[in-house]
């Protein structure tokens, strides 16, 4: 059976990475799981890791029931480079396809730049693995009850058109958190210019009360708008209620475009 790196950027004790993971062996993949130790939210495709003594850590997790005898590994690391270390012979076995996720909240538009989901399907396809970055759209705030079960059963049918596309082939894939019985067909769609969540930074100055000066700094408001979704968009689809698919580009350069001379 062709074999699934499951990674995610939530972490290694995340229920959307242990869903995906079955959902991957229901599929009939062989499955490993390698996950980040902690959270790598906004990592991207970033490499980093944590280097203690010429090396980063690794900890085989037996220990979670509900991976029902997957094996699992967490790294105190970003997921991107977890799957570049999968592409330099960590594993026995090279993997046939990344899955990342499945992330709590969607990741659309041209912010999936800075999606450590995504960033890990993206290292792959360097690798030449094709992959599918799979978010659940439940907003901001984490539901109680998420339907994970609604994701991952989507996973035969989007697994079997991806091996239809060239290897090293990244998708995005944005579910809808209801029923699966209220979920209408996939759509394919653009990525929006901008995503649904919008992340805005303020700078405060510093300022002198009666205790002295308070120092100024840079202050995170995120929040999510779906006004400016041009139709046919992932953005626009998802509030309309429709799981999506996107094909991202991986890397490249377009000759001729600067103007100068070869």
């Amino acid at each position: 059976m062709p074999l699934a790196l499951i990674t995610n950027d939530d972490g290694i004790d995340s229920p959307g990475l242990y869903a995906l993971a079955r959902g991957a062996r229901d599929a009939g993949y062989d499955v490993v799981v390698a996950a980040p130790a902690g959270d790598s939210s906004g990592a991207g495709a970033s490499v980093r890791s944590v280097v203690d003594d010429g090396h980063t850590a690794v900890h085989a997790r037996d220990d979670i029931g509900e991976l029902d005898g997957i094996e699992a590994f967490a790294v105190a690391a970003d997921p991107a480079y977890i799957v570049h270390a999968a592409g330099q012979g960590w594993f026995t076995r090279e993997p046939d396809v990344v899955l990342s996720g499945i992330n709590i909240g969607a990741n659309t538009g041209g912010q999936v730049l800075h999606s450590g989901t995504v960033g890990a399907v993206l290292a792959g396809a360097l690798h030449g693995w094709s992959g599918i970055a799979l978010s659940l759209s439940c907003g901001l705030a984490a539901p109680a009850a998420p339907h994970w079960a609604t994701a991952t059963g989507l996973l035969p049918e989007l697994l079997e058109r991806l091996r239809s596309r060239p290897a090293g082939t990244p998708w995005t894939v944005n579910v809808p958190d209801v029923a699966a019985a209220d979920l209408p067909p996939i759509r394919e769609a653009a990525l929006c210019a901008t995503g649904a969540v919008r992340v805005r930074v303020v700078h405060r100055a510093p300022e002198r009360g009666p205790d002295g000066v308070r120092p100024g700094g840079l202050r995170t408001l995120v929040s999510e708008d779906h006004s400016e979704a041009v139709p046919g968009t992932d953005v626009a689809l998802l509030a309309a209620g429709y799981p999506t698919v996107t094909e991202l580009t991986t890397l490249g350069s377009r000759p001729g475009a600067t103007g100068y001379g070869g």
